[in-house]
């Protein structure tokens, strides 16, 4: 909702600040956000960006240049709405307020349950509030924090790759390679795009898999995925896991709505489910999933290596519905990708999906 009017110099300041934005790191707790301070003329005075949690936040970053009393009767635009609690950091509602800024303009409201209300604060101090400017943009930018903090838990998506005939494997386990290389290539190249990658214990005990995003060579990319692990059984202490950039986190499955809530507050904003199918199987019969993605192959395996499991669906009326959003070839393969309709939580989503894995295979990591 826009307050106020905003001019060309508002617009071309707030493009200016998601610029600045960028600069911040693009995981974490903590969105991303820039600031530009504008003389009552509409020069700039000076400008900021977040560079993570504990440090200042884009408004002071950007105060903290301008000498005493220089911002009083400034704009203040920045991308998201000023933060209006105390943490590492103060407030940033009450920075611009002691700093003497006339008007703030920003893009997005925060959606913090703490953090929110900084616009009512200025208000109330008598600073001009214009809200809303280049909003599209701006969301669009921070889309991971937004629905992380919105939700109180990471985007997920879960990744499968199968036969056309639905298996993940053929009778006697094997599964390397379902899936051909420019396939696996897409799969390495998404999981290096999400902040966290999980498979069950099941798989880890299976596979060994490394959770690892590479490049066709071998070679590590430059980012690289938190390895998440669900399940009660131990992980062996030389499994190839262990040896990940990045410390795995062990979580038992039990609750998947805590564990996911738990992944959040530790920054984690997106979630690469990779499987196997008893964790797929978990997280959708949950009402838990955002995305999936199906490679298929163009084979067929038969046999009881289903790619998912049972999900609770006893009728047809009770079939989960799904959006094609798209279909790609890759090589040989298909990609497809779909996004439930709704995401209907199950009574019983905290159930303990290491006791169903029991009786489940897993699939082999990067199909």
């Amino acid at each position: 909702m826009t307050t106020g009017e905003h001019t060309m110099a508002d617009a071309a300041a707030m493009r200016r600040a998601l610029d600045l934005a960028t600069r911040g790191p693009a995981t974490g707790v903590n969105p991303r956000v820039g600031c530009v301070i504008l003389s009552p003329h509409g020069d700039v005075l000076a400008e900021g960006w977040h560079r993570g949690a504990g440090t200042a936040h884009a408004e002071v970053d950007a105060l903290s240049k301008l000498a005493p009393d220089a911002a009083h009767g400034a704009t203040a635009v920045v991308t998201l709405e000023p933060c209006n609690h105390t943490g590492r950091t103060g407030p940033c509602a009450l920075a611009l307020i002691d700093a003497g800024i006339a008007r703030v303009v920003y893009a997005v409201a925060d959606p913090g349950d703490h953090s929110a209300g900084g616009a009512d604060r200025l208000r109330s101090a008598g600073i001009e509030v214009t809200a809303g400017v280049l909003v599209d943009e701006a969301e669009a930018f921070l889309d991971d924090w937004l629905f992380a903090t919105r939700n109180h838990r990471p985007r997920v998506t879960v990744k499968w790759a199968a036969s056309l005939d639905g298996r993940a494997a053929a009778s006697d386990g094997s599964s390397r390679w379902i899936t051909g290389p420019e396939a696996r290539a897409d799969v390495h190249r998404r999981r290096a795009a999400a902040d966290a990658i999980a498979v069950g214990t099941g798989t880890i005990l299976a596979d060994d898999p490394s959770l690892t995003a590479r490049t066709s060579a071998g070679e590590l990319l430059d980012a690289q995925p938190v390895p998440i692990v669900f399940g009660r059984r131990p992980v062996p202490h030389d499994a190839a896991v262990s040896r990940h950039p990045h410390t795995p986190v062990m979580l038992e499955g039990a609750d998947l709505v805590g564990d996911l809530r738990d992944l959040q507050r530790r920054g984690i904003r997106s979630l690469f489910v990779e499987g196997g199918p008893t964790l797929a199987s978990a997280f959708l019969a949950a009402g838990l999933v955002d995305e999936l993605l199906v490679y298929v192959a163009p084979m067929l395996l038969g046999g009881p290596r289903v790619a998912v499991g049972d999900l609770g669906i006893s009728t047809i009326a009770e079939a989960r519905h799904l959006d094609f959003a798209a279909v790609e070839r890759l090589g040989d393969d298909l990609l497809v990708v779909a996004h439930p309709v709704s995401t209907r939580r199950s009574p019983d989503s905290t159930n303990d999906i290491e006791e169903a894995s029991r009786s489940s295979t897993s699939a082999n990591e990067g199909n």
